[in-house]
Protein backbone atom coordinates (compact mmCIF):
# COMPACT_ATOMS: atom_id res chain seq x y z
CA UNK A 1 0.00 0.00 0.00
CA UNK A 2 1.47 3.18 -0.26
CA UNK A 3 1.24 6.01 1.74
CA UNK A 4 0.86 8.77 -0.01
CA UNK A 5 -2.58 7.76 -1.29
CA UNK A 6 -5.84 7.98 -0.24
CA UNK A 7 -7.99 5.14 0.86
CA UNK A 8 -11.53 5.48 1.17
CA UNK A 9 -13.88 2.91 2.98
CA UNK A 10 -17.25 2.80 2.28
CA UNK A 11 -19.50 0.84 5.07
CA UNK A 12 -23.10 0.99 4.72
CA UNK A 13 -24.54 0.54 8.24
CA UNK A 14 -28.07 -0.10 9.53
CA UNK A 15 -28.59 -1.50 12.90
CA UNK A 16 -25.48 -2.55 13.63
CA UNK A 17 -25.50 -1.46 17.35
CA UNK A 18 -22.60 -3.53 19.21
CA UNK A 19 -20.55 -3.65 15.78
CA UNK A 20 -19.65 0.22 15.13
CA UNK A 21 -17.27 1.02 17.81
CA UNK A 22 -15.49 -2.30 17.33
CA UNK A 23 -15.43 -1.83 13.48
CA UNK A 24 -13.87 1.23 13.40
CA UNK A 25 -11.10 -0.23 15.99
CA UNK A 26 -10.24 -2.88 13.68
CA UNK A 27 -10.03 -0.92 10.80
CA UNK A 28 -7.94 1.62 12.54
CA UNK A 29 -5.81 -1.17 13.23
CA UNK A 30 -5.56 -2.38 10.14
CA UNK A 31 -5.19 1.03 7.96
CA UNK A 32 -2.92 2.64 11.03
CA UNK A 33 0.41 4.72 9.15
CA UNK A 34 -1.90 5.41 6.12
CA UNK A 35 -4.20 8.06 4.92
CA UNK A 36 -7.86 7.03 4.31
CA UNK A 37 -11.29 8.04 5.34
CA UNK A 38 -13.93 5.56 6.68
CA UNK A 39 -17.32 6.88 5.10
CA UNK A 40 -20.35 5.25 7.69
CA UNK A 41 -23.62 5.64 5.77
CA UNK A 42 -26.36 4.78 8.44
CA UNK A 43 -29.29 3.72 6.66
CA UNK A 44 -31.81 5.39 9.00
CA UNK A 45 -30.89 2.71 11.76
CA UNK A 46 -33.56 2.17 14.73
CA UNK A 47 -30.58 1.47 17.15
CA UNK A 48 -27.86 3.09 18.99
CA UNK A 49 -25.59 2.71 15.61
CA UNK A 50 -25.36 6.65 15.08
CA UNK A 51 -24.51 6.85 18.64
CA UNK A 52 -21.73 4.30 18.88
CA UNK A 53 -20.09 6.00 15.78
CA UNK A 54 -20.68 9.56 17.35
CA UNK A 55 -19.25 8.72 20.68
CA UNK A 56 -15.77 6.89 19.10
CA UNK A 57 -14.77 10.60 17.73
CA UNK A 58 -12.26 8.97 15.33
CA UNK A 59 -10.93 11.89 13.29
CA UNK A 60 -11.19 9.40 10.09
CA UNK A 61 -14.79 9.07 10.33
CA UNK A 62 -17.66 11.02 7.78
CA UNK A 63 -20.79 9.70 8.63
CA UNK A 64 -23.07 9.94 6.07
CA UNK A 65 -27.22 9.46 7.90
CA UNK A 66 -29.64 8.41 5.29
CA UNK A 67 -33.59 10.10 5.70
CA UNK A 68 -35.07 7.13 5.45
CA UNK A 69 -34.34 3.23 4.71
CA UNK A 70 -33.74 3.15 1.47
CA UNK A 71 -31.50 -0.04 1.24
CA UNK A 72 -27.80 -1.08 0.57
CA UNK A 73 -27.46 -0.39 -3.03
CA UNK A 74 -28.99 3.30 -2.05
CA UNK A 75 -26.24 3.74 1.00
CA UNK A 76 -23.36 2.11 -1.01
CA UNK A 77 -23.88 4.62 -4.04
CA UNK A 78 -24.11 7.66 -1.57
CA UNK A 79 -20.63 6.57 -0.28
CA UNK A 80 -19.26 6.18 -3.50
CA UNK A 81 -20.33 10.02 -4.78
CA UNK A 82 -18.94 11.14 -1.51
CA UNK A 83 -15.71 9.36 -1.82
CA UNK A 84 -12.31 11.23 -2.86
CA UNK A 85 -9.66 8.32 -2.06
CA UNK A 86 -7.52 6.74 -5.28
CA UNK A 87 -8.97 3.58 -3.98
CA UNK A 88 -12.44 3.13 -2.77
CA UNK A 89 -12.58 -0.24 -0.31
CA UNK A 90 -16.36 -1.48 0.43
CA UNK A 91 -16.91 -4.11 2.91
CA UNK A 92 -20.02 -4.98 5.41
CA UNK A 93 -20.78 -3.29 8.99
CA UNK A 94 -21.29 -6.65 11.06
CA UNK A 95 -17.53 -7.71 11.58
CA UNK A 96 -17.90 -10.64 9.73
CA UNK A 97 -15.42 -9.22 6.66
CA UNK A 98 -11.82 -8.80 8.44
CA UNK A 99 -10.30 -4.89 7.58
CA UNK A 100 -6.84 -6.94 8.04
CA UNK A 101 -7.49 -8.58 4.61
CA UNK A 102 -7.65 -5.09 3.14
CA UNK A 103 -3.87 -4.14 2.73
CA UNK A 104 -3.25 -7.34 0.80
CA UNK A 105 -5.94 -6.78 -1.98
CA UNK A 106 -4.71 -3.51 -1.89
CA UNK A 107 -1.40 -4.58 -3.19
CA UNK A 108 -2.99 -7.08 -5.44
CA UNK A 109 -4.48 -4.51 -7.21
CA UNK A 110 -1.83 -1.64 -7.54
CA UNK A 111 0.62 -4.59 -8.49
CA UNK A 112 -1.75 -6.54 -11.11
CA UNK A 113 -2.99 -4.03 -12.84
CA UNK A 114 -6.71 -4.44 -12.28
CA UNK A 115 -9.23 -2.18 -11.28
CA UNK A 116 -11.40 -4.55 -9.02
CA UNK A 117 -10.21 -7.15 -6.36
CA UNK A 118 -12.87 -8.83 -5.11
CA UNK A 119 -12.80 -10.94 -1.77
CA UNK A 120 -13.43 -14.96 -1.64
CA UNK A 121 -14.31 -15.72 1.54
CA UNK A 122 -13.22 -18.82 2.78
CA UNK A 123 -15.00 -21.74 5.34
CA UNK A 124 -18.00 -19.30 4.89
CA UNK A 125 -19.85 -18.54 8.46
CA UNK A 126 -23.09 -18.05 7.14
CA UNK A 127 -26.61 -20.39 6.86
CA UNK A 128 -27.47 -22.29 3.57
CA UNK A 129 -30.54 -19.67 3.61
CA UNK A 130 -27.68 -17.45 2.21
CA UNK A 131 -25.15 -19.52 0.87
CA UNK A 132 -27.88 -21.43 -1.44
CA UNK A 133 -28.82 -18.05 -3.63
CA UNK A 134 -25.20 -17.16 -3.67
CA UNK A 135 -24.32 -20.60 -5.21
CA UNK A 136 -27.65 -20.04 -7.60
CA UNK A 137 -26.66 -16.63 -8.71
CA UNK A 138 -22.72 -17.63 -8.75
CA UNK A 139 -23.48 -20.80 -11.35
CA UNK A 140 -25.56 -18.40 -13.63
CA UNK A 141 -23.53 -15.49 -13.94
CA UNK A 142 -20.49 -18.10 -14.96
CA UNK A 143 -22.69 -19.60 -17.54
CA UNK A 144 -24.03 -16.29 -18.83
CA UNK A 145 -20.95 -14.19 -18.62
CA UNK A 146 -17.00 -14.46 -19.03
CA UNK A 147 -16.62 -13.72 -15.09
CA UNK A 148 -15.08 -16.32 -13.67
CA UNK A 149 -15.72 -14.64 -10.33
CA UNK A 150 -16.26 -17.74 -7.37
CA UNK A 151 -18.25 -15.52 -4.86
CA UNK A 152 -20.25 -12.81 -6.28
CA UNK A 153 -21.56 -11.96 -2.68
CA UNK A 154 -18.30 -11.14 -0.64
CA UNK A 155 -19.20 -7.48 0.59
CA UNK A 156 -15.17 -6.66 0.61
CA UNK A 157 -13.78 -5.10 -2.55
CA UNK A 158 -10.98 -2.74 -3.42
CA UNK A 159 -11.96 -0.62 -6.66
CA UNK A 160 -9.72 1.85 -8.57
CA UNK A 161 -11.85 5.45 -8.30
CA UNK A 162 -13.04 5.67 -11.50
CA UNK A 163 -14.60 2.09 -10.94
CA UNK A 164 -16.29 2.64 -8.10
CA UNK A 165 -17.70 5.95 -10.01
CA UNK A 166 -18.82 4.25 -12.94
CA UNK A 167 -21.84 2.08 -10.82
CA UNK A 168 -24.85 2.87 -10.71
CA UNK A 169 -26.68 1.12 -8.15
CA UNK A 170 -30.48 0.95 -7.90
CA UNK A 171 -32.53 -1.66 -6.25
CA UNK A 172 -30.86 -4.04 -4.50
CA UNK A 173 -27.90 -4.13 -7.52
CA UNK A 174 -25.25 -4.14 -4.85
CA UNK A 175 -25.39 -7.94 -4.87
CA UNK A 176 -23.61 -7.74 -8.65
CA UNK A 177 -21.30 -5.26 -8.15
CA UNK A 178 -18.62 -7.12 -9.61
CA UNK A 179 -20.94 -7.86 -12.53
CA UNK A 180 -21.67 -4.77 -13.52
CA UNK A 181 -17.68 -3.68 -13.04
CA UNK A 182 -16.99 -6.61 -15.56
CA UNK A 183 -19.61 -5.35 -17.98
CA UNK A 184 -18.39 -1.67 -17.65
CA UNK A 185 -14.79 -3.39 -19.07
CA UNK A 186 -13.25 -3.54 -15.44
CA UNK A 187 -10.11 -6.05 -14.77
CA UNK A 188 -11.55 -7.95 -12.19
CA UNK A 189 -9.41 -10.75 -9.78
CA UNK A 190 -10.40 -12.20 -6.86
CA UNK A 191 -8.12 -13.01 -3.47
CA UNK A 192 -8.93 -15.50 -0.49
CA UNK A 193 -10.36 -13.23 2.48
CA UNK A 194 -11.23 -14.64 5.75
CA UNK A 195 -14.91 -15.11 7.31
CA UNK A 196 -16.08 -14.11 10.46
CA UNK A 197 -19.80 -15.55 12.23
CA UNK A 198 -21.98 -12.26 13.03
CA UNK A 199 -21.39 -11.76 16.91
CA UNK A 200 -24.34 -8.61 17.55
CA UNK A 201 -27.53 -7.66 15.49
CA UNK A 202 -29.71 -10.12 13.36
CA UNK A 203 -29.16 -10.80 9.98
CA UNK A 204 -30.59 -8.77 7.27
CA UNK A 205 -30.87 -12.06 5.13
CA UNK A 206 -34.16 -14.15 4.72
CA UNK A 207 -35.55 -16.71 1.94
CA UNK A 208 -37.57 -13.97 0.61
CA UNK A 209 -34.46 -12.52 -0.92
CA UNK A 210 -33.84 -15.61 -2.59
CA UNK A 211 -36.21 -14.69 -5.11
CA UNK A 212 -34.84 -10.85 -5.40
CA UNK A 213 -31.40 -12.28 -5.91
CA UNK A 214 -32.65 -14.17 -9.13
CA UNK A 215 -34.65 -11.08 -10.19
CA UNK A 216 -32.10 -8.78 -9.79
CA UNK A 217 -29.83 -11.14 -11.51
CA UNK A 218 -31.79 -11.35 -14.61
CA UNK A 219 -32.54 -7.37 -14.17
CA UNK A 220 -28.89 -6.86 -14.36
CA UNK A 221 -28.09 -8.94 -17.16
CA UNK A 222 -31.06 -7.28 -19.17
CA UNK A 223 -29.87 -3.85 -18.95
CA UNK A 224 -26.03 -4.49 -19.40
CA UNK A 225 -26.45 -6.86 -22.59
CA UNK A 226 -29.86 -5.27 -24.21
CA UNK A 227 -30.15 -1.67 -23.00
CA UNK A 228 -28.66 0.13 -25.67
CA UNK A 229 -29.11 -2.85 -28.45
CA UNK A 230 -32.92 -4.54 -27.52
CA UNK A 231 -33.71 -5.51 -30.54
CA UNK A 232 -31.14 -8.32 -30.25
CA UNK A 233 -33.84 -9.79 -27.66
CA UNK A 234 -36.90 -8.64 -28.75
CA UNK A 235 -36.08 -9.08 -32.51
CA UNK A 236 -34.47 -12.60 -31.89
CA UNK A 237 -37.77 -13.95 -30.13
CA UNK A 238 -39.91 -12.70 -32.72
CA UNK A 239 -38.16 -14.01 -35.86
CA UNK A 240 -38.00 -17.55 -33.48
CA UNK A 241 -41.40 -17.51 -32.87
CA UNK A 242 -42.55 -15.88 -36.67
CA UNK A 243 -40.74 -18.83 -38.37
CA UNK A 244 -42.49 -21.43 -36.22
CA UNK A 245 -45.88 -20.08 -37.10
CA UNK A 246 -45.02 -20.20 -40.70
CA UNK A 247 -43.68 -23.62 -40.25
CA UNK A 248 -46.77 -25.09 -38.94
CA UNK A 249 -48.77 -22.89 -41.00
CA UNK A 250 -46.89 -24.68 -44.15
CA UNK A 251 -47.30 -28.10 -43.00
CA UNK A 252 -51.13 -27.21 -42.32
CA UNK A 253 -51.39 -26.17 -46.02
CA UNK A 254 -49.40 -29.42 -47.04
CA UNK A 255 -52.17 -31.10 -45.47
CA UNK A 256 -54.85 -29.29 -47.01
CA UNK A 257 -53.27 -29.52 -50.70
CA UNK A 258 -53.15 -33.63 -49.81
CA UNK A 259 -57.40 -33.41 -49.03
CA UNK A 260 -57.11 -32.92 -44.95
CA UNK A 261 -59.77 -31.34 -43.18
CA UNK A 262 -57.89 -28.33 -41.06
CA UNK A 263 -60.09 -26.18 -39.62
CA UNK A 264 -60.71 -27.85 -36.55
CA UNK A 265 -57.54 -28.28 -35.37
CA UNK A 266 -55.95 -26.40 -32.40
CA UNK A 267 -52.29 -26.48 -34.24
CA UNK A 268 -53.62 -24.22 -36.90
CA UNK A 269 -54.89 -21.61 -34.49
CA UNK A 270 -51.03 -21.98 -32.45
CA UNK A 271 -50.18 -21.35 -35.84
CA UNK A 272 -51.75 -18.26 -36.56
CA UNK A 273 -51.10 -17.24 -32.76
CA UNK A 274 -47.19 -17.64 -33.27
CA UNK A 275 -46.96 -15.37 -36.04
CA UNK A 276 -48.51 -12.88 -34.73
CA UNK A 277 -46.83 -13.15 -31.42
CA UNK A 278 -43.81 -13.04 -33.55
CA UNK A 279 -44.49 -9.76 -35.12
CA UNK A 280 -45.52 -8.20 -31.83
CA UNK A 281 -42.26 -9.12 -30.40
CA UNK A 282 -40.08 -7.88 -33.33
CA UNK A 283 -42.01 -4.49 -33.88
CA UNK A 284 -41.87 -4.05 -29.72
CA UNK A 285 -37.97 -4.37 -30.51
CA UNK A 286 -38.05 -1.59 -32.80
CA UNK A 287 -40.00 0.60 -30.56
CA UNK A 288 -37.84 0.12 -27.59
CA UNK A 289 -34.88 0.43 -29.56
CA UNK A 290 -35.78 4.00 -31.03
CA UNK A 291 -36.85 4.87 -27.06
CA UNK A 292 -32.85 4.07 -25.78
CA UNK A 293 -31.75 5.97 -28.52
CA UNK A 294 -33.86 8.57 -27.21
CA UNK A 295 -32.78 7.88 -23.88
CA UNK A 296 -29.26 8.20 -24.76
CA UNK A 297 -29.21 11.13 -26.92
CA UNK A 298 -31.28 13.62 -24.51
CA UNK A 299 -29.25 13.16 -21.91
CA UNK A 300 -25.90 13.05 -23.36
CA UNK A 301 -25.22 9.74 -22.63
CA UNK A 302 -22.78 7.00 -24.53
CA UNK A 303 -23.16 3.39 -24.43
CA UNK A 304 -19.70 2.85 -23.61
CA UNK A 305 -16.99 3.48 -21.02
CA UNK A 306 -13.65 4.30 -22.33
CA UNK A 307 -10.29 3.17 -20.50
CA UNK A 308 -7.99 6.14 -21.53
CA UNK A 309 -6.80 7.77 -24.22
CA UNK A 310 -3.38 7.91 -25.76
CA UNK A 311 -1.91 10.32 -27.96
CA UNK A 312 1.21 9.89 -29.89
CA UNK A 313 2.78 13.27 -30.80
CA UNK A 314 1.31 17.07 -30.66
CA UNK A 315 -2.53 17.67 -30.79
CA UNK A 316 -4.13 19.02 -34.44
CA UNK A 317 -5.96 22.07 -33.82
Amino acid sequence: MDKNKLYSLVIPMYNEEGNAGILIDRISDAMNGYHYELILIDDNSTDKTIQEIKEKKHPNVVLIELKKNYGQSSAMMAGFDYATGDYVITLDGDLQNDPSDIPAMVELLENGNYDLVVGKRQKRKDSSIRTIPSKIANFIIKKSTKLNISDQGCALKVFTNETAKELNLYGENHRFISLMAHLNGAKITEIPVKHHPRQHGVSKYGMNRTFKVINDLLLVLFNKKYLSKPIYLFGNIGLITFTLGVLVNIYLLALKILGNDIGGRPLLILGVLLIFIGIQFFTTGIIVDMLMKTYYESQEKRPFNIRNITTFGESQS
